[in-house]
């Protein structure tokens, strides 16, 4: 044999081993994209097994499929790509955030329909985040009313866990209440109707939904408002579920923010459906002052929002309370009444809370009568603080175990 063919021979060797080698590799990439595939199916199943609405959800994102109802219109839950939704958000641009919260940031975005969506996206960095994320899109999914935020679906990808919401326009609470050049718009009667829907959102939630839901993180910024200013409760990723005939439960996770807290729940880790009614009786009053409950309400003495409405309330000087912006629209023995609503919403025994049955029906009622408030929760006396001067940053509970006096909102 020459050694022009040898040459030939040693060509066809290394150039068949060449693409057997190509062949081996093309087929490892195939394999691997498989495998992530299968794999992320099988983690798309296991979280819909887990979150219990696997019936009610498609596999991929076309149009948003929508069924007509009593000639409602409703869209089913969706499970999107990730790169429809990095497109949604223009890849999650800066100038698409709308804010950053525990669970990571919220981005506005667009689909291919035209349709504008809400985008949370679970931080990497998020200790709480998979389990907030479970715990949200499993009580979202099966919780359908006009009050409270509605989920359009997930994606759960390259790693990613997002959940997508309905766009509300008009931001949360917190930004018309506090915004000083948003709190002249807040009339009365859209403040009224803001707090009967927070009302028929709980409500459903703690009387009505499949599940008894205490949400335990009631607050402004998690009261959202569409393009007619309805409420809406937003964010559950820290909601909990109690046995339909069960009253209470402790726990030994304390979340949620202070001042919102009732103070069973913030000392012992007792949740209830009272655990909800305090945070919406500081909404209440929240809503009637437009002033947060960390705020410094008394030009004399450092009293919060509740012990300064506390302090009024026994004083015969209630409309001191009322908002100035919104004290020409307003009716003053309504907005009155509201306040005692909210100053029974927050008394320091849960037992003495209303329900939030009987609190619509004070706030529909107009001649009901309503009980005399008692003691709030966090109320202390002005110059206490003197005494307690030396427990520095520490929690100060006073010996009747019901009071609060150095724990405030925010």
């Amino acid at each position: 044999m020459n050694v022009e063919n040898k040459r030939w021979i040693w060509v066809l060797v290394i150039g068949g081993a060449t693409a057997v080698l190509i062949f081996c590799y093309l087929c490892c990439i195939i394999w691997r994209k498989c495998k992530i595939e299968a794999d992320r199916k099988k983690e798309q199943k296991k979280l819909l097994s887990e979150i219990g609405v696997s019936k009610v959800f498609s596999t991929a994102y076309n149009k948003t499929k929508r069924h007509h109802k009593n000639g409602k219109t409703y869209n089913e839950m969706q499970i999107f790509s990730f790169p429809i939704i990095a497109a949604a958000t223009d890849n999650f641009s800066v100038a698409n955030k709308l804010g950053e919260g525990g669970f990571g940031p919220v981005y506005k975005g667009r689909l291919p329909d035209g349709q504008e969506i809400a985008i949370k996206r679970l931080s990497s960095g998020s200790g709480q985040g998979l389990v907030e994320f479970k715990s949200e899109a499993k009580l979202v999914a099966k919780l359908q009313h006009t009050n409270l935020v509605r989920l359009l679906g997930f994606c759960i990808q390259n790693e990613e866990n997002i959940l997508i919401y309905e766009y509300m326009p008009n931001k949360s609470l917190d930004f018309h209440l506090f915004g000083s050049n948003k709190r002249e718009t807040m009339v009365w009667e859209k403040r009224f109707s803001i707090i009967e829907g927070i009302a028929h959102g709980l409500i459903y939630l703690h009387h009505f939904s499949r599940l008894k839901v205490i949400h335990r993180d009631l607050k402004a910024s998690n009261i959202l408002l569409d393009y007619e200013m309805k409420p809406k409760i937003s964010d559950f990723g820290m909601a909990i579920i109690l046995d339909l005939n069960g009253i209470e439960e402790k726990t030994k996770r304390i979340v949620g923010t202070y001042g919102y807290m009732s103070p069973e729940y913030a000392m012992k880790g007792v949740i209830s459906t009272k655990t909800d009614v305090f945070s919406y009786g500081v909404l209440v009053l929240e809503i009637i002052s437009g002033k947060k409950n960390n705020c410094r309400c008394h030009s004399d003495y450092p009293l919060n929002l509740i012990e300064f409405a506390w302090q009024l309330w026994n004083e015969g000087k209630g409309v001191e309370l009322i908002d100035s912006s919104m004290l020409e629209s307003c009716h003053t023995a309504e907005v009155l009444r509201c306040i005692q609503v909210g100053l029974l919403c927050v008394q320091a025994n849960a037992a003495d809370r209303p329900t939030m049955l009987e609190i619509y029906s004070m706030l529909a009622n107009q001649t009901l009568f309503l009980p005399v408030p008692k003691q709030p929760a966090y109320f202390s006396d002005p110059f206490a603080n003197e005494t307690n001067a030396s427990v520095g940053k520490q929690e100060s509970f006073s010996n009747n175990e019901v009071t609060i006096s150095v724990m405030y909102a925010r």
